[in-house]
């Protein structure tokens, strides 16, 4: 199955980004309607619906054998943030794994919303579905975890995690070259048009680094001092 891509502006990337818009705020802004308890309960709910949405992606690719090594362990940087934002609920607080998904989360979710690039599309809504439920929930789960469980960013957790990927990054370039894959897609370029990817390999590789660094910082400039009174009423 080929690759689905959908062209930046068009009406149908218009009218996805609006719902995806939509959706996240709706929910953020519905938590400062609830205590503590009920939030804990709404975000452990976000995270069992990420969970779903990821074992039908896979299982759909298992049942169709279309599932393999090279292309289907959760090692996109998504993904990853996608297994985070399932278990941070479920285990003793981390706070490093907590800001990983604070940066790489919402930075990764908003830039596979704005650049979207569902694989493996049979042309299935549910696939469609799937591919934006589960990255606006990847933005989503850190936000409530920052506004109302008590989660926070601390000094320099920004450089922490581009540190993080960068060791990430090292450990996967060899296994692509072992497998053939293209995980976090540091072979080759993704096949949609993606701002932050400048020039072949390896260049724009070296412009992503820029770009994520700057957008980590910006991210952490704006959230170091989090709103104290947004989840006044919990």
């Amino acid at each position: 199955m080929d690759s689905y891509t959908i062209e930046f502006l068009s009406n149908e990337w218009i009218r996805n980004t609006l719902i995806s818009v939509f959706f996240i705020s709706f929910f953020v802004l519905i938590g400062k309607l609830l205590n503590e308890k009920q939030n804990i309960k709404t975000a452990r709910l976000f995270s069992l619906i990420l969970l779903i949405s990821t074992l039908f992606s896979h299982s759909g690719n298992i049942i169709s054998n279309q599932w393999t090594i090279r292309e289907h362990l959760p090692l996109h940087l998504c993904s990853i943030n996608s297994l985070i934002c399932i278990l941070i609920l479920f285990i003793k607080k981390n706070k490093s794994l907590f800001e990983f998904s604070f940066y790489g989360g919402i930075i990764g979710g908003i830039v596979a919303i704005l650049t979207p690039q569902i694989n493996d599309y049979d042309g299935s809504i549910l696939e469609y579905l799937v591919y934006y439920m589960s990255h606006s929930l990847i933005i989503l789960i850190p936000f409530y975890l920052l506004f109302y469980l008590n989660f926070n960013l601390r000094p320099y957790s920004w450089l922490k995690t581009i540190l993080y990927l960068n060791i990430l990054m090292v450990i996967l370039m060899p296994l692509n070259y072992l497998i053939k894959s293209n995980y976090m897609y540091l072979n080759r370029p993704p096949k949609v048009n993606n701002p932050l990817i400048i020039g072949e390999w390896p260049y724009y590789l070296i412009y992503f680094e820029v770009f994520i660094l700057i957008l980590f910082l910006i991210t952490f400039w704006i959230f170091k001092k989090k709103n104290s009174n947004f989840g006044s009423n919990n």
